[in-house]
C-alpha cells in the first residue's frame, strides 16, 4: 500500500468522519465567537460609545446564529427529503469493526503489534503511522488488505444513475443555510428597526446569487461533466476531478452568475423594490474563494467522504453573506 493510499485511508476512517461530524457544532460556534470577538475589539479601538457599531455587532450575531444553525440542520433535512442514508453512528461503526476484527483474529496468527492495532481500530482513530504499520503487518496475509478495506472502505466512484440524486442532496443542503441567512438578516433588521423593502431585496438578491452561482449551478455543472465522462467510460479519478471542475467553472461561475443577475433584475427587483436600480453582481475574488465548497462537491462525487463534515462551514459562509446582503 503506497503512501498516498495510506493517507487516504487515514482521512476516510469512519470513526474519524463521524467524530468530526459530531464536533462541527462546537467548531462553528467557536468560529462565530472569534468573528464577534474581533468585532468587539474593533468597536473598543474605534469608539466604544458608537451606537452604530454596536448595532452592527448585534445584527452580525443574529445573522451568524441563523446561518450556522441552519447549516448544521441542513444535512438532516436534506437526508430526509432525498431519503439518503445518514452518516453511521459511532456505536454502529464500533459494533461493525468489532465483528470484523474478531472474526479475522480467530483465523489468523499475527504478531502482537498487529493485534494491538486491530484491537485499537475497533473503537479508536488510528494515526497515519499506525495505519502504515498495520498495512505492513497484514501485507503477507491473504485476507489482510480485504480487512483494511472493510474497516476503512475505499472511495467508490458514483455511478451515472446516482449522480443527480447526490446532486439533489447537495443542492437542498446548500439552499437551507442561504435561506436561514436571509431570514436571519431580515430578523436582525427588524430587531434594530432598520428593516425596509430595499434591504430585504438586497438580501434576497445576494441569496439568489450565492445559491445559483456558488452552489446549485456548480453542482449541475459537476453532474453533467460526470455524466459525460461516464458515457465515455472514463473511470480515472483525476480525469473525473478535472472534468467536474471544468463543468463547475463553465456552468456555475459563468452561467450561474448570469442566471442569478437575470432573476434579480427581471423578477426580484421589480416585484419587491421596483424603484431601486439593480447593479449587476459580478464574480469577485471572495466568490472564487467560496468555490472551496465545489472542491467538496467534486470530492463527494468522486467517492471521498471525509470532506462531508466540513460542508456546514462552507455553506454557512454563503448564508452569512446573503444575510448581510453582501455587495449592497
Amino acid at each position: 500500500m503506497n503512501s498516498l493510499k495510506i493517507f487516504g485511508k487515514f482521512l476516510d476512517q469512519p470513526i474519524l468522519i463521524t467524530k468530526l461530524n459530531k464536533s462541527m457544532p462546537k467548531i462553528m460556534t467557536c468560529g462565530a465567537g472569534i468573528i464577534l470577538t474581533n468585532n468587539v475589539i474593533d468597536i473598543f479601538k474605534r469608539n466604544k460609545e458608537d451606537k452604530k457599531l454596536k448595532k452592527e455587532l448585534f445584527k452580525k450575531a443574529i445573522i451568524l446564529t441563523f446561518a450556522i444553525t441552519s447549516a448544521l440542520l441542513a444535512p438532516k433535512i436534506a437526508s430526509k427529503i432525498t431519503k439518503r442514508a445518514p452518516i453511521e453512528t459511532l456505536d454502529e461503526i464500533r459494533s461493525r469493526n468489532e465483528n470484523l476484527v474478531n472474526n479475522f483474529l480467530k483465523n489468523s496468527n499475527l504478531e502482537d503489534t498487529a493485534k494491538n492495532l486491530l484491537n485499537k481500530a475497533k473503537n479508536e482513530i488510528l494515526t497515519l503511522s499506525e495505519i502504515k504499520k498495520l498495512a505492513q503487518n497484514l501485507s503477507h496475509n491473504n485476507n489482510g488488505e480485504k480487512l483494511i478495506n472493510e474497516l476503512i472502505p475505499d472511495p467508490q466512484n458514483i455511478q451515472a444513475k446516482d449522480i443527480f440524486s447526490e446532486i439533489g442532496y447537495l443542492s437542498i443542503y446548500g439552499a437551507i443555510p442561504v435561506i436561514g441567512g436571509i431570514i436571519g438578516g431580515i430578523c436582525a433588521d427588524k430587531t434594530t428597526k432598520e428593516c425596509n423593502k430595499e434591504k430585504i431585496t438586497d438580501k434576497i438578491n445576494e441569496g439568489v446569487y450565492q445559491y445559483l452561482a456558488n452552489i446549485f449551478m456548480c453542482n449541475i455543472g459537476a453532474g453533467l461533466a460526470l455524466s459525460i465522462l461516464e458515457k465515455m467510460k472514463i473511470t480515472s479519478k483525476s480525469a473525473r476531478a478535472i472534468g467536474m471542475t471544468t463543468g463547475i467553472v463553465l456552468t456555475g461561475v459563468i452561467g450561474g452568475s448570469k442566471i442569478a443577475n437575470t432573476i434579480s433584475q427581471k423578477v426580484i427587483q421589480p416585484f419587491i423594490c421596483p424603484n431601486k436600480t439593480k447593479k449587476e453582481r459580478k464574480p469577485e475574488l471572495m466568490d472564487i474563494g467560496l468555490h472551496t465548497d465545489d472542491i467538496a462537491t467534486v470530492s463527494l462525487l468522486s467517492g471521498l467522504k471525509w470532506i462531508e463534515p466540513a460542508l456546514p462551514v462552507l455553506y454557512s459562509i454563503s448564508g452569512y453573506k446573503a444575510g448581510i446582503g453582501y455587495k449592497n
